[in-house]
């Protein structure tokens, strides 16, 4: 074998390792930040979940379109983690958590689930469910804070992980004041959900959003106004609320 021979096949030697360790170690990652988005959602390979839909108000058994646009969001999230979703409707959701990790979207006046959860894991949470019109209509008080509703311009949205022991899977809560909150909540979540394990590894929380200016943006612009799991998690104080500007 001449020396040129020599030189080309060691080449390609060093080529396909180089190309197999490169692929083994992309592989590894890849591996690795799936596991660890599994354990944040509580999804491992071939695992079951719930997804909780609401109601679309005053339409009978049918969905908001922009609650519908969550569940696609959520079901993208689901079938990356090797799970499979089982889809419920609020009032048939008859059943305990901490089994199986359950997404639960919409707010306490079109899903009977989210309502039960606000009053069993956020007791510190009120929302006005009153249908008459008024500044307050769907307002969150959350402690001693009042967050209201500007349609189209300054909505609020709660996202929380919650669990009730160490080895109980996760309920995600999705609750907006509008169903264009409720798909930027999921939509956050996809896109942060790194983010917030770094933070919050696997204990509960709870997020206040604001999604801004929805008229023009959708649900695409949404800012973190705190983390307000003390808050939510405690008695709502006998003291008045005060009133907290939505812009």
């Amino acid at each position: 074998m001449t020396d040129d021979v020599r030189n080309i096949v060691l080449g390609v030697l060093a080529a396909g390792i180089s190309a197999s360790l490169g692929w083994l170690a992309r592989t590894c990652l890849w591996r690795w930040g799936l596991r660890r988005k599994q354990a944040f959602f509580g999804l491992p390979a071939n695992s079951a979940c719930l997804l909780v839909v609401n109601r679309y108000a005053g339409a009978e058994g049918s969905v908001h379109r922009y609650d519908a646009f969550a569940l696609l969001e959520l079901s993208a999230l689901i079938k990356d983690c090797a799970a499979h979703a089982q889809i419920v409707t609020h009032d048939t959701a008859q059943q305990g958590f901490g089994e199986r990790t359950e997404f639960c979207v919409g707010g306490p006046t079109s899903n009977q689930r989210m309502a039960a959860h606000l009053r069993t894991l956020l007791p510190g949470v009120r929302i006005n469910v009153e249908q008459d019109p008024g500044p307050d209509r769907v307002a969150f008080q959350i402690g001693s804070e009042r967050y209201r509703l500007e349609p189209g311009t300054s909505e609020y949205v709660l996202l929380a992980r919650l669990t009730g022991g160490q080895d109980a899977r996760p309920v995600f809560l999705f609750c907006g004041q509008r169903a264009i909150t409720n798909q930027a909540a999921t939509r956050y979540v996809a896109r942060n959900h790194e983010k917030l394990r770094r933070k919050h590894g696997d204990k509960s929380f709870c997020l206040l959003l604001k999604v801004v200016n929805s008229q023009a943006y959708g649900p695409d612009v949404v800012e973190l106004v705190g983390d307000v799991t003390r808050e939510a998690q405690a008695p709502v104080p006998s003291t008045p609320a005060s009133h907290r500007a939505a812009g």
